[in-house]
């Protein structure tokens, strides 16, 4: 939609190098203490891991804006840590390191979306210039606050490195006026994380008006979107402005875009390209200034080919692409999320304080179908029948209506688990081993052999 007054480059402030963190990722202790010295003598903040658990435990604890790993490793190589990354982080950068006898497999790494690779013996400007061309893509620290200090994230609840990636592509293209289409599946939050976007814009202080398309008859969306005059149909006694206008200098938000039926997708792609709306029974249009979120739940290309949504529609609304992941690929996050709603639910009214670490486990081990929003349902029924303060595994299941063929196979769950566990314990003791193992309930020792186990190293945790 053309603009007049908050265009701009879709280029990211970058950070200097003092603020650049690299994990570097080698079994060769020689080379990594050698990489290390290099590049902090370059002015990079340098986090090292011994293999390639090591690294996710690190990326877990805090991510860096960088990976440089070594292709060759004991145990999980460096193809393995790559693919890894792309689940955990896709839009963190990873530069491999090879000898000349693997350059087919590093050539095949980069078609799969790795940053560059290097053969070793590599010379360090060239190290360094790798390093300076990756890292004009890699996921920045996010600000809090917008300028003028308004928090513009603050209700979207999340520390994974899957959420940090993609509040820092929000922050991005929030400072660009291009259209945004958010696509993901139900109750993952897509409205909040479009409120969000445009908290963190220029346009924050103008309205934020927000429409589900699913929810207005087809023959009222029209009157709905782009507003009527007077007698232009039966019932219409007076002028009236529609979303567009309201939205005027903010922003609106399209809610359930593929549920919009295909006549009124042509006469939305007009407004779209003229930046003019024309209200039902005018002669004439008029400019608006607004800047289009839409979101979905659909997969949109597959409608393209059903003849159920139109491709230059499409290509209007998706300039850029946000996808908000299912709860169940952002495990760590559910104690944090799970906490939030009890405390909610506690300002209502609710005994509720805390869950067993039976509780807890529970909620990290559901598939969780409905997502975010079905997690809120459940803490909320759990919270609302406790009648003391500890929620129990026996309500969680309740709520849960927990079916036993839903869940992954036992051993890869209780793996699964168990670090995530870990994880958070770190987080939440900021690192301090005695404290993490006193509320597991385990001596330091065994609590050290569960870190070691999966490779989660408590310094990483203390210094993020």
């Amino acid at each position: 939609m053309k603009r007049n007054n908050h265009s701009s480059p879709l280029q990211p402030t970058r950070l200097p190098p003092g603020q650049h963190r690299i994990l570097v990722v080698d079994d060769d202790p020689g080379l990594l203490k050698l990489l290390s010295l290099r590049l902090q003598a370059n002015g990079y903040i340098v986090e090292t891991a011994s293999s390639g658990r090591q690294a996710l435990g690190s990326i877990s604890a805090r991510l860096p804006q960088l990976v440089i790993t070594d292709l060759r490793m004991q145990g999980m190589d460096g193809m393995d840590l790559f693919d890894a990354i792309q689940k955990q982080a896709p839009a963190l950068p990873v530069i491999m390191l090879t000898a000349h006898g693997n350059i087919p497999d590093a050539v095949r790494a980069t078609r799969k979306g790795m940053s560059s690779y290097l053969t070793k013996p590599f010379d360090a400007g060239e190290l360094l210039q790798s390093i300076r061309d990756a890292l004009q893509h890699a996921p920045l620290d996010t600000p809090a606050e917008t300028a003028d200090g308004e928090k513009w994230h603050e209700k979207i609840i999340g520390n994974s490195p899957v959420m940090a990636t993609l509040l820092e592509k929000t922050h991005r293209v929030a400072q660009t006026d291009v259209s945004v289409l958010i696509q993901s599946p139900s109750g993952t939050g897509k409205e909040l994380l479009a409120r969000a976007l445009h908290l963190a814009s220029p346009r924050r202080k103008a309205p934020f008006v927000p429409v589900n398309c699913a929810a207005i008859p087809e023959n009222l969306l029209e009157s709905e979107l782009f507003g009527h005059r007077r007698g232009a149909f039966t019932g219409a006694t007076s002028n009236r402005k529609g979303l567009f206008e309201s939205a005027h200098g903010g922003s609106l938000f399209l809610d359930e875009i593929g549920d919009m039926p295909m006549e009124f997708q042509a006469k939305l792609l007009r407004v779209l390209e003229d930046g003019e709306v024309r209200p039902v029974g005018s002669s004439s249009a008029f400019p608006v200034d607004v800047r289009v979120i839409s979101a979905t739940h659909a997969n949109l290309e597959q409608a393209i080919e059903e003849g159920r949504f139109r491709e230059d529609l499409y290509y209007r609304l998706n300039v850029v692409m946000l996808e908000i992941p299912p709860l169940s690929q952002r495990r760590e996050d559910i104690p944090l999320l799970a906490r939030h709603f009890l405390k909610q639910a506690g300002e209502r009214g609710c005994k509720a304080r805390r869950f067993s670490p039976e509780a807890l486990r529970a909620l990290m081990l559901a598939p969780w179908p409905g997502n975010v929003r079905q997690l809120l349902n459940v803490v909320e029924q759990a919270a609302a029948l406790s009648p003391v303060p500890v929620v129990s595994e026996a309500l969680v299941q309740e709520a849960l209506r927990h079916r036993p063929e839903e869940i992954t196979p036992l051993a890869q769950a209780q793996q699964e688990f168990e670090r995530d566990y870990l994880v958070d314990l770190l987080q939440a003791t900021a690192g301090n081993v005695t404290r993490a193992a006193r509320l597991a309930k385990r001596n330091r020792t065994e609590f050290y052999r569960l870190l070691h186990r999966h490779e989660l190293v408590p310094e990483l945790f203390r210094r993020s």
